[in-house]
């Protein structure tokens, strides 16, 4: 079989194929990873954001694959950027899996060298859950991105003077650009808000796929019919989201220009990396051979398209539309393409979400190893028996169930903070040991989370003691995690806002119904989002204090 015709699809059911579920599990993911359902370009091993790859290689997959399939439950793998390089002797406590990816020397963390070591074979772009073998297809951003918009709509009611938490993004139109792996979460995330959504993408094949997975609603014929369609829904109140095939450089300022009634901007196309924005001008059919021909002549035409794209975001925020970044670095490339205003609108993290970071709250995900949806319907009952006060939950849970299709083995994900995930984790281990589930589940998180990534364009955009750029964090909490007993940790550089940018950790754990898996669990779903609580705590977030003192996480310069 050759590399191009390869389909790789992670087994299903209780039939092992490698020595135990800890090795079992990482050997799934990754290549559930590669499933067609979640990767973009599964023949390139890309998962997801362009370049985001699970494996360096072919023959690097092979040897990763082959090794887990015989390691054993007191050794780790190592991998680095996507190739296995040892096995260690370790012991049972210890990750199955070390993952590093992407990570240069500072003054060597840039797409330029990045890309000519890429070109050696020496490294790859890891992303964030691409390279850690935790991608569960477009949910996986989808109930982020599901919050973020719920609190927009909170921003929204609490400017009208509503009641706090009334929010609806009900009579409302929402502009966004972008329906890749992490974008496509956009137009559900929106309607599941009772908004509507309009959302420009240049590749028609991505808008199909979207509405296939009902994500998207429907495909405007025309710019002029997809405003058609948004002001009916808007009018009626009715959820709806449009997709239509343009350019956004070209599609923003000209809706900006008309006058549009747009309520809500943001963005999420492919804008930390410039080689996968598309310049205006550039015809979608040549884009690829002038990424191959004239890399560094495509970037500028690429900034200087995000500029003016960036521009008319500012021209609706000016016009009273509530505008955010969605953590792609597009300001930061309009900046570079001459845009002196990039910054004048804030990134989602401090505008909408830190709150919740100060709580330990963040993107908690599970997959169902037997490949079985009966096995996540099983896991939403528990997670709403378990936390039933929470309103926003059990509608994310419900409508979840009911709206989301499911990209290669059957996953869920929801936003649980310090004091929650470990219940959660606990529970599904019992679930496995009784006979509940019908096989083990991994449970993981987006890297984006409360106290695994240093990000100043992102997650720790804005921090109040201007720690914006300190990367200790990331690195401490895969420490911390693989001290915990974690099943796999992994420390990447770049993620979705591109090299020189950021540094993010991530963990998995696999709940197989054991003793001791039900140890481990209880440590990593505690530590892990302590570290977000302990990270805010240090930058000065009284809300984080408050938590800590709550529910005693220790603080050493606060005691005494």
């Amino acid at each position: 079989m050759t590399t191009g015709s390869r389909v790789v699809r992670a087994p299903r059911g209780t039939d092992l194929t490698a020595r135990s579920w800890q090795t079992e599990a990482p050997l799934r993911m990754l290549m559930n990873n590669l499933d067609p359902e979640n990767a973009e370009r599964p023949e390139d091993l890309v998962v997801y954001g362009g370049t985001g790859k699970a494996a360096r290689s072919w023959e690097a997959y092979d040897a990763i694959t082959r090794t887990l399939a015989t390691l054993a439950d007191d050794e780790t793998l190592l991998v680095q950027s996507g190739k296995p390089v040892g096995v260690m002797r370790t012991h049972e406590w210890a990750p199955r899996v070390l993952i590093a990816n992407s990570n240069l020397v500072g003054d060597w963390a840039n797409w330029e060298e990045f890309r000519r070591l890429e070109h050696l074979g020496l490294t790859m772009y890891g992303q964030m859950t691409a390279g850690s073998w935790i991608y569960i297809g477009t949910q996986g951003i989808l109930q982020g991105t599901f919050e973020t918009f719920a609190a927009v709509a909170d921003e929204l009611a609490a400017a009208r003077g509503d009641e706090p938490g009334s929010g609806t993004l009900a009579g409302t139109i929402t502009l966004t650009a972008g329906l890749g792996g992490m974008g496509g979460a956009q137009p559900l995330a929106v309607t599941m808000n009772d908004g509507v959504a309009i959302c420009v993408e240049c590749d028609q094949s991505r808008i199909t796929r979207r509405i296939e997975h009902r994500y998207l609603d429907v495909q405007a014929d025309s710019l002029d019919h997809a405003l058609e369609l948004a002001v009916e829904a808007r009018d009626a109140r009715r959820p709806l989201s449009i997709g239509v095939l343009g350019n956004a450089a070209d599609l923003v300022p000209e809706l900006l220009a008309r006058k549009a009634p747009i309520d809500i901007v943001t963005d999420q196309t492919s804008a930390h990396d410039p080689l996968y924005y598309l310049p205006s001008g550039v015809a979608f059919d040549d884009w690829a051979a002038l990424r191959e021909k004239d890399p560094a002549g495509l970037t500028l035409q690429a900034q200087a398209s995000m500029a003016r794209h960036v521009e008319a975001m500012v021209g609706f925020q000016d016009a009273g539309a509530e505008v955010f970044d969605y953590g792609n670095s597009i300001r930061d490339e309009a900046r570079k393409g001459g845009y002196a205003r990039a910054f004048e609108f804030p990134g989602f993290v401090p505008a909408y979400i830190r709150p919740l970071f100060c709580q330990g709250k963040g993107p908690f995900r599970w997959a169902a190893l037997s490949g079985d949806p009966a096995d996540i319907a099983a896991t939403d009952r528990a997670i709403l028996e378990l936390f039933p006060d929470n309103e926003r939950l059990r509608k994310w849970i419900t409508m979840a169930g009911e709206r989301v299709s499911f990209q290669g083995l059957p996953a869920r994900i929801c936003w649980l903070g310090y004091g929650e995930r470990h219940l959660a984790g606990l529970r599904f281990n019992e679930m496995v040991r009784t006979g509940e589930l019908s096989a083990p589940v991994v449970i993981g998180r987006d890297h984006l989370d409360c106290g695994s990534v240093a990000s100043p364009y992102r997650e720790t955009e804005a921090m109040l003691d201007g720690s914006d750029a300190i990367a200790d964090w990331p690195l401490l909490n895969a420490l911390v995690n693989t001290a915990s007993g974690a099943t796999w940790v992994s420390i990447h550089h770049g993620g979705g806002v591109g090299m020189g940018r950021s540094i993010h950790a991530g963990q998995v754990t696999v709940a197989d119904g054991t003793d001791l898996a039900a140890r481990k669990i209880e440590r990593v779903l505690t530590n892990d989002p302590a570290m977000g609580v302990i990270r805010h705590v240090d930058a000065g977030y009284d809300e984080a204090v408050a938590v800590a003192a709550e529910r005693g996480v220790r603080i050493p310069m606060q005691e005494g």
